[in-house]
């Protein structure tokens, strides 16, 4: 039986497209719901392009997390993906998916992370620390950003003279490659 993924994004979407699109003709599993928590949230649009249902819930319903976890309940889900998602998942929400709720971080954890450390702010403080090489760190959520047990890390390279921008492309290159990847492989020892 397909295991049933839900994605919590805020923005653009283009990973949610990704894992939507890699999970489309899958055995493993299908996305069955994108939750954003943001009403201009692009992700909300690629979703319903892609038929998959897609809700949004405002700031009070992530403050207090019943509705939210009531919907995951209602919808079956057995696992929850965060791609690009930059609220805090209730702590009800958490209890109720042990290492059942992953995260993408464009930068190899324990560096550059926590509250404020997303999209291009990561990309420049990593070249701003003149680091040699990033990536993206793949993770269990916890109560605390960008602290959960870490799955997976995958590297590339700075290069002399990187823009932010530049850094970015191949960042999301990893993540376009990998997060999906990663994703079939916990759901399937679910």
């Amino acid at each position: 039986m397909k295991k049933k993924v839900a994605i919590l994004a805020s923005g653009n979407g283009t990973n949610a497209e990704n894992i939507i699109r890699y999970f489309s003709g899958s055995e493993t599993a299908c996305v069955n719901l994108l939750i954003a928590n943001r009403k201009d949230a692009y992700a909300l649009e690629r979703a319903k392009r892609l038929g998959v249902p897609s809700v949004y819930m405002g700031k009070d319903e992530w403050k207090e997390g019943a509705n939210v976890l009531g919907l995951l309940r209602r919808e079956g889900v057995d696992f929850v993906v965060l791609a690009g998602f930059l609220a805090r998942v209730p702590q009800a929400v958490i209890d109720a998916f042990p290492r059942r709720i992953v995260n993408i971080h464009p930068a190899l954890l324990p560096k550059f992370g926590g509250k404020g450390m997303y999209g291009s702010h990561v990309h420049e403080a990593v070249l701003a620390a003149g680091e040699k090489e990033s990536g993206i760190t793949i993770h269990y959520i916890n109560e605390h950003y960008d602290e959960g047990d870490i799955v997976a890390q995958f590297r590339c390279e700075v290069l002399p003279g990187d823009t932010p921008d530049e850094l970015a492309s191949r960042v999301h290159a990893l993540e376009y490659k990998h997060f999906p990847e990663v994703i079939e492989r916990l759901v399937t020892a679910l």
